[in-house]
């Protein structure tokens, strides 16, 4: 699968407390987490699934461990890891209740980014070609395209809401910059939140 860079590295890095536990869930080639080591000085460790990955992640001195995330996280203890990441992922596991759910037992907080399907390039190219859009942000054909659950900011933030789930921060990227003062779920082509678990649900706003 084709793995790309995101703005949303440079958020993680920002939101992440120097000298915590860190779980990269989907950890790719582990740029993200070397930038976490390198910068923040965290201990972090991966979880990938594809072979290539992971031995690129050994190449840079990268912990990791092969796991699928569909399957949940069964090997690590309640509240291990200060932060549990899923970075552009969501969006290509088959159960993010699931996931979801497991990041906020194993960690104290989560990170969670993926491209908002509620940018407004994506619904023009929709209404008037009438086909699945193809930009930047889906640069796939949908015969080929890893993602299978399509998901908006209102949709994320209503899953937070019904899951109890509190939404510490979001930050609405568009493009390579930080989005200020327009709606959310038209405008941003990525988004990323800062999640814990709350016994009354928190469900942020819904611009």
């Amino acid at each position: 699968m084709e793995r790309r860079l995101h703005m949303s590295y440079d958020v993680i890095v920002q939101v992440v407390d120097s000298g915590s536990r860190v779980l990269d869930l989907g950890c790719g080639d582990g740029e993200l987490l070397n930038r976490l080591i390198r910068e923040k000085q965290v201990h972090g460790r991966g979880v990938e699934l594809e072979e290539e990955m992971i031995l690129r992640c050994i190449s840079k001195g990268i912990s990791v461990f092969q796991g699928n995330l569909d399957e949940g996280l069964k090997d690590y203890a309640t509240k291990s890891y200060d932060f549990v990441v899923l970075n552009q992922t969501l969006q290509v596991i088959r159960n993010p209740v699931l996931v979801l759910e497991e990041m906020l037992r194993v960690g104290k907080k989560a990170i969670v980014s993926f491209p908002n399907f509620g940018y407004y390039v994506t619904r023009l190219q929709l209404m008037f070609n009438g086909r699945m859009p193809l930009n930047h942000q889906l640069p796939y054909e949908w015969y080929l395209t890893p993602n299978i659950h399509l998901c908006t900011h209102r949709d994320f933030v209503m899953l937070c809401k019904n899951l109890e789930i509190g939404i510490l921060s979001e930050i609405a990227l568009i493009n390579e910059r930080r989005l200020k003062g327009l709606p959310k779920n038209l405008f941003a082509t990525e988004v990323c939140y800062v999640l814990e678990r709350a016994a009354n649900g928190n469900e942020g706003p819904e611009s």
